[in-house]
């Protein structure tokens, strides 16, 4: 089942370690919720570099201005960056941080429903 066409993860295909595994914890992630999604590799595309770095809002941005991948959005709207992406995950708020509904029978709607 598709439940979005629209999130897009800004990566960088370079053997960074720190960046790799984030980068694969919130592919896997996706892919494990089967949610669609586009990985744009900043290394090599300066359009996507650019676009990811006009994108991602400036208080988002570290000091130096430059946001490290992975950085999540959906369509034109900025969702976050690892580290908020872990929160999510943490609270089984991913499908909120994306901007998506969550489908049903998932988690999420389990945990609302014996909630009320």
């Amino acid at each position: 089942m598709l439940f979005c066409l629209g999130i897009h993860v800004s990566t960088l295909l370079l053997p960074i370690p720190q960046i790799k595994k984030k980068q694969q914890d919130v592919v896997g992630f996706l892919e494990a919720l089967k949610i669609d999604y586009t990985q744009f590799d900043i290394a090599s595309n300066e359009d996507n570099r650019m676009w990811m770095r006009e994108n991602v809002p400036g208080e988002k941005k570290p000091t130096n201005g430059i946001p490290l991948p992975p950085q999540i959005f959906n369509e034109e709207m900025y969702c976050g960056d690892y580290d908020t992406f872990f929160e999510a995950k943490e609270d089984n708020s991913v499908y909120e941080f994306l901007g998506l509904t969550p489908p049903p029978g998932s988690k999420v709607v389990f945990l609302r429903e014996a909630q009320q």
